[in-house]
């Protein structure tokens, strides 16, 4: 993911700022040692820092699907990253330097993200944006100076370029089957321990309960007319109700 932003980003400059130019696109620590042995006009895109972009952060699952255009598991939205890089120009006068800057900065004002042509990899399978941004005022909890002085080196003209770039990577949650047509079906079985031929509440397992569809103090009295209650049990669709005394 980060190689393929780094890739993006030089096929970027060559193509435009820096095409026709014997200019060099590296992405070196820009310490002391290391300017000491530039001997060729260079932009330097030093990766200084990694952090997830919390204002893209999405909740939820994301639906996938088969060819029939059924759910077959869910899995996390894309998390972003910004990318921070501090960019600057090496040449031997500072004119020449500033004259990069420049150009460097007008090429990257022209988009708002990383143009699609230009990128490669899983990041042009994804087929979304890569927003960016540049020059914009340090977070408050860190500055320029604080990158410098940690690389050892001098403070130096820079542009400082926000690439929050997309990462998929998350578990797939397989989906249940799909509810079909067919509705829900029911049975019914023999209560535990009751004849097929008696209904009565005396029978063995029956333990006392009373008969839901009677009258608990007239025992085998169904409530409904005629034979209708002990039909009903006979046919095994009885169910027993424990009531509290």
């Amino acid at each position: 993911m980060i190689h393929e932003v780094d890739e993006a980003l030089r096929a970027l400059f060559r193509a435009d700022p820096l095409a026709g130019g014997q200019v060099n696109v590296v992405f070196e620590a820009p310490t002391r040692d290391w300017a000491a042995k530039v001997n060729a006009p260079t932009v330097n895109l030093y990766l200084y820092d990694i952090r997830e972009d919390m204002r893209r952060r999405e909740r939820g699952l994301l639906n996938e699907y088969d060819d029939h255009g059924t759910v077959t598991g869910r899995r996390r939205p894309p998390r972003y990253f910004k990318l921070s890089y501090l960019i600057t120009a090496w040449t031997r006068r500072p004119e020449d330097e500033h004259r990069l800057l420049s150009a460097l900065l007008l090429c990257l004002l022209r988009y708002e993200s990383l143009p699609a042509d230009r990128l490669g990899g899983t990041l042009a399978d994804l087929g979304v944006a890569v927003p960016m941004s540049v020059a914009l005022p340090p977070p408050e909890d860190r500055s320029f100076a604080d990158v410098w002085s940690a690389l050892g080196g001098e403070l130096k003209p820079s542009l400082d370029l926000v690439v929050s770039v997309p990462v998929t990577e998350s578990p797939v949650y397989e989906a249940g089957p799909p509810v079909g047509d067919e509705g829900v079906r029911l049975g019914f079985s023999e209560v535990p321990g009751a004849s097929s031929e008696s209904g009565g509440p005396g029978d063995s397992g029956d333990a006392g309960l009373p008969v839901y569809g009677k009258r608990p103090d007239v025992p085998g009295a169904p409530l409904g007319p005629g034979d209708a209650g002990a039909a009903a049990r006979r046919s095994g669709i009885r169910s027993r109700v424990a009531e509290e005394r």
